[in-house]
């Protein structure tokens, strides 16, 4: 029953409106607190490999961002399963390296994607962008501003493409992307 709470409880924050942003604030600075909340129900409703479900969870942030600071805050005491949160912050593509399940793109790095794309072929990694478009040229989620609503666009081909499975339920809250 708990746990039905909870599910509820994540969906209602997801989508409500309490998420609306304030007007003139900057889209991609001000509400890296909700992306980071994004970031960790996605975690809730995405099912990485087997191989991938051992040592710590770890989340990428590629280049220098306030985001990684909001990330890391809300995520320190929380765990997926039995996987603590590992937040790193990698200064290039080349830097990456080792297992990744989610790795995020701000959107003054978004010309990048297409050597991320290069180098995250054959793996398990879930690529978040935020910047109009993304979603179209590989990435899986991309975040957008919709009615002054924080919102995700999804990518099912991209997300499948790296062999991970997501549920129904986040499928339905988001802005669907072919």
């Amino acid at each position: 029953m708990k746990r039905v709470v909870s599910i509820l409880i994540a969906l209602f924050c997801i989508s409500a409106d309490w998420v609306r942003m304030p007007v003139g604030d900057d889209p991609n600075s001000s509400n890296s607190k909700i992306k980071a909340t994004f970031i960790y129900n996605f975690t809730k409703y995405i099912d990485w490999p087997e191989k991938y479900k051992e040592g710590n969870f770890v989340i990428g942030v590629l280049g220098t961002t306030s985001f990684y600071n909001d990330l890391t805050a809300l995520l320190s005491t929380k765990t997926v399963g039995a996987q603590k949160f590992e937040i790193k912050s990698f200064s290039s593509v080349e830097s990456v390296s080792g297992i990744c399940h989610i790795l995020f793109i701000p959107a003054e790095n978004s010309s990048v994607l297409p050597d991320v794309l290069k180098k995250m072929k054959g793996k398990s990694t879930l690529i978040i962008t935020e910047k109009s478009g993304l979603a179209k040229q590989g990435s899986a989620i991309n975040f957008v501003v919709d009615n002054n609503k924080q919102r995700f666009e999804m990518n099912r081909t991209n997300i499948e493409k790296y062999s991970l499975k997501v549920s129904t339920t986040l499928t339905a809250l988001a802005i669907p992307i072919e």
